[in-house]
């Protein structure tokens, strides 16, 4: 139970700080404060489910494609997380591909490191 609660965090962790960059770093984003928390929780279920899915169907279907799931399954969520909250707003073609990229390049890396970080022991005093 537990290391799901961790999971869990860490995937709502590496969403927000994710789609935090996206705001910081992508003209064009915009998460206002009083909708980010539906955004993260839209967006990391979005990602949770399409990921699996996108995964299976680029196996069975076109596995040249597979580098780019991560990629696809990303822009979905995005989309998904855009047209079911007031928590992001994504304008202009070129902020829904840089936001795309900065979201799963910020999502992955947090997922790698965050675990660490949470999971790490601590030093004896």
């Amino acid at each position: 139970m537990k290391r799901l609660l961790v999971r869990i965090a860490v995937f709502l962790g590496s969403s927000a700080l994710g789609l935090l960059a996206a705001d910081f770093l992508v003209p064009g984003v915009s998460v206002p404060l009083w909708g980010f928390v539906t955004a993260v929780v839209i967006f990391t279920v979005a990602q949770a489910i399409l990921a699996p899915f996108f995964l299976k169907m680029a196996t069975r279907y076109a596995s040249a494609f597979l580098g780019g799931i991560g990629l696809v399954s990303t822009f979905v969520a995005l989309l998904l997380a855009s047209l079911l909250s007031n928590g992001l707003s994504i304008r202009g073609i070129g902020s829904w591909i840089a936001a795309t990229v900065v979201v799963w390049l910020v999502t992955a890396v947090a997922t790698a490191v965050l675990p660490m970080l949470v999971l790490r022991d601590p030093k004896p005093a």
